[in-house]
């Protein structure tokens, strides 16, 4: 067996799947060459210390590298990585996003100091925010020059539909307050009677409860007043009417002339 035959078959030689033929020749040329005699003590020790020693982590770029290799159209680019800078530490950042993002970051050097390099610049404008800045020197003229063109201020007029209802309103003021202030001070008068009448503390709370009490007291006399009807129909039901007094002075006259008819007849027989 040669030495290339030898190092193409050490692994299955190693792991006992070659066949009894095989496996003699193996051994004897192990025995006979030093070089793959050596080579081989050192492949078993490497595999023993392999099975006993513990599975190492991977490193962070280890992921993304795979990934980028095996799916190249997941990579983002940095323009798309500064883009969405703001959303992922405000925590908005969708999830297929979010690990492109963190693939990136893992792997360009330009990008990876760039969200601690921002984190920072935060921090500090939230510890210098107390800190009150003299204005630069320029800066209301830089501003003008960049809105509006010019460093010089400029009179801007309203159109002359909100110059005119302006003036209009300026004109009815003196008509319409007048006649808000006597409304304003009638409504007043009329609280502070309400209070000072009807209330019995003098509150318009007051005011309030005794116009429930009122309308509490009208619902029950409106309740009682069919009660009372109708005990008076009954009342009149029961009673018999009354004879009319002309008919009464009638009969009396009728039996008085009678009596007088029966005497001059008893007259007349004797």
């Amino acid at each position: 067996m040669l030495c290339v035959d030898f190092e193409t078959l050490l692994t299955d030689y190693i792991e006992g799947v070659v066949g009894p033929e095989t496996n003699r020749q193996m051994a004897e040329h192990a025995m006979k060459c030093p070089l793959c005699h050596e080579t081989l003590s050192a492949v078993k020790s490497t595999v023993a210390a392999c099975r006993v020693a513990a599975v190492p982590e991977p490193s962070r770029e280890l992921d993304a590298r795979i990934l980028q290799k095996t799916f190249p159209d997941t990579a983002m680019t940095c323009e798309e990585f500064e883009e969405f800078l703001t959303d992922y530490l405000d925590g908005f950042l969708p999830a297929h996003l979010y690990h492109r993002w963190e693939r990136h970051a893992a792997l360009c050097e330009r990008c990876t100091e760039l969200p601690g390099e921002v984190v920072r610049s935060i921090g500090a404008c939230y510890t210098y925010i107390s800190e009150e800045k003299p204005l630069p020197a320029g800066l209301h003229e830089k501003i003008m020059q960049a809105t509006l063109g010019t460093s010089t201020p400029q009179e801007i007029k309203a159109p002359w539909t909100a110059r005119t209802a302006s003036r209009f309103r300026l004109w009815l003021d003196p008509i319409i307050t007048p006649q808000l202030a006597s409304v304003a001070t009638m409504i007043l008068v009329a609280v502070l009677v309400l209070t000072n009448t009807v209330s019995a503390d003098g509150s318009i709370s007051g005011v309030y409860d005794a116009g429930l009490a009122l309308a509490e007291r009208t619902g029950a006399q409106s309740q009682m007043l069919p009660a009372s009807l109708q005990e008076i129909n009954d009342n009149r039901e029961q009673t018999p009417p009354a004879p009319p007094a002309q008919k009464q002075n009638g009969d009396q006259h009728k039996d008085s002339a009678g009596g007088g008819k029966a005497d001059n007849n008893g007259h007349k027989n004797r």
